[in-house]
C-alpha cells in the first residue's frame, strides 16, 4: 500500500477512514485491529486510487438454531459487528474537511460489500441441472440450551447437506449427514391423497431459481421483501415479530449459506445487502473453524443479538457466520455466542451421499 503522509492525499485517506464504523462492543487486540483496518483501507484505496491496479479477484430453509435447543430442530433448520477505529458506537463521524458532512458505519459496509460483490461476480460459474444435487459441508455449533432459558453453545460438529435441484414441488428435498446419522429432508403434508411439497423458491433456493432472480440490487431487494412478506402473511406472523430490514438481511444470509449460485446472483445479493439500513462492518469476525475475517453484520434489536457474515480478509470469499448477544437477555450476558458456522466445501454431485472430493459415491 502506498505511503501517504501529507497533503491532499492524506486528507482524503483520513476522510475514507471515517467511513469505517464506530467501535465494536468488545476489545480487539491491537495487532489484529491494525491488520484488519489496513486490509479494509486497501480495499477502499483500490476504489479511489487511479494509480493502483485492482487485484484480480478469485473466484432457507430456517435461521440458525439460536431460539430453540438443537435437539428440537433436527429437521427444522438448514442451516455474520463494527470495525474499531475511533468515536462512539453507532455515532457518525464528522467530515475531515470540517464542512459538517457526516459519514456513517454503513458507508464502510457499503464499500466493503461493493468489493465483495465485484469478487463474487467474477468468480467461476458452476452450472447445476435439475437432476443434480448441491452439496455443502459445514462446521457448525448452535444453541443447545433449554427453551426460554440461558443459551448453551453446543460442540462444533461437521454437517453435510445434499439439496435436490428439481423445480418441484418436491417432497424429498434432500439429505443431511450430521453427528453420524443420515436424515432425509422431507417437507410438505398430505392434502387428501395428494402430497404437497415445496416448489423452488425462497424456502428451497435451487440454482435455477437463484439464476432467475433480478440482478439489479434495488429490484432484487424489493423482490425479496415482497416474497418475505407473502411468506409471513401465509404463516400469520404477528406484526411485532416482523422487521422488514432485519428479515431481508437474515434472508440474504440464508441464501448464502448452503447453496451454489450464479456469480451474478451472488454479486446482486451483496449489493442488495449494502442497501439495508443498519448494516455495519465487523473488524475481526471469526467463523466456526477459527478463521479470522472481515464481517458484515446487523443487530436484531428485537431479540438483542448480532449476526455477522464472515469473509476472508484477502480473497473476500464467504467463510461462514456467527451470532452473539449484544445486550443482557434471558439467554445470557452480552457477548454470549449463540451460533457459528464455517463453510468447508461446496460442490455439485449427481447422487445423494456422493461427495465432490470423492472418486466414487459413498456407500456408507
Amino acid at each position: 500500500m502506498n505511503d501517504r503522509t501529507s497533503g491532499p492525499e492524506q486528507a482524503e485517506r483520513e476522510e475514507l477512514a471515517r467511513l469505517l464504523p464506530a467501535p465494536a462492543e468488545r476489545d480487539l487486540p491491537p495487532g489484529r485491529h491494525l491488520h484488519h483496518k489496513d486490509i479494509l483501507m486497501r480495499l477502499i484505496d483500490q476504489d479511489g486510487d487511479h494509480t493502483t491496479a485492482r487485484p484480480r479477484p478469485r473466484p432457507r430453509l430456517l435461521r440458525p438454531a439460536v431460539l430453540l435447543p438443537a435437539a428440537g430442530l433436527a429437521l427444522g433448520a438448514l442451516l455474520l459487528t463494527t470495525l474499531t477505529v475511533t468515536g462512539q458506537d453507532g455515532a457518525p463521524a464528522p467530515s475531515a474537511t470540517g464542512t459538517g458532512s457526516r459519514t456513517t458505519p454503513q458507508d464502510g459496509a457499503a464499500v466493503l460489500l461493493d468489493r465483495i460483490a465485484s469478487v463474487a461476480g467474477k468468480s467461476d460459474e458452476q452450472p447445476v441441472t435439475g437432476d443434480q444435487f448441491v452439496y455443502v459441508k459445514t462446521l457448525q455449533a448452535g444453541n443447545e440450551g433449554r427453551f426460554g432459558g440461558p443459551a448453551k453453545l453446543g460442540k462444533s460438529h461437521r454437517r453435510e447437506v445434499w439439496m435436490a435441484q428439481k423445480a418441484g414441488p418436491v417432497i424429498d428435498v434432500g439429505l443431511i449427514h450430521e453427528e453420524g446419522s443420515y436424515v432425509p429432508i422431507t417437507v410438505g403434508v398430505p392434502d387428501g391423497e395428494t402430497p404437497v411439497g415445496y416448489p423452488a423458491g425462497l424456502d428451497r433456493p435451487t440454482y435455477a431459481w437463484l439464476a432467475s432472480l433480478p440482478t439489479d440490487p434495488d429490484v432484487l431487494l424489493r423482490r425479496l421483501t415482497t416474497e418475505i412478506t407473502r411468506d409471513q402473511d401465509a404463516r400469520d406472523t404477528p406484526a411485532e415479530d416482523r422487521d422488514q430490514d432485519q428479515d431481508a438481511f437474515d434472508t440474504i444470509g440464508e441464501l448464502l449459506r448452503e447453496t451454489v449460485m450464479p456469480p451474478r446472483t451472488a454479486a446482486a445479493l451483496y449489493k442488495a445487502a449494502a442497501r439495508i439500513p443498519g448494516v455495519t462492518v465487523d473488524p475481526d469476525a471469526v467463523d466456526a473453524a477459527g478463521r479470522h475475517g472481515i464481517g458484515v453484520a446487523r443487530d436484531d434489536t428485537r431479540v438483542g443479538w448480532r449476526t455477522a457474515w464472515v469473509f476472508d480478509p484477502t480473497t473476500l470469499e464467504y467463510l461462514g457466520e456467527r451470532t452473539y448477544l449484544i445486550r443482557d437477555t434471558t439467554m445470557g450476558r452480552k457477548g454470549t455466542l449463540l451460533s457459528k458456522s464455517a463453510v468447508l466445501e461446496r460442490g455439485v454431485v449427481d447422487a445423494l451421499r456422493e461427495r465432490p472430493s470423492a472418486v466414487t459415491p459413498s456407500t456408507t
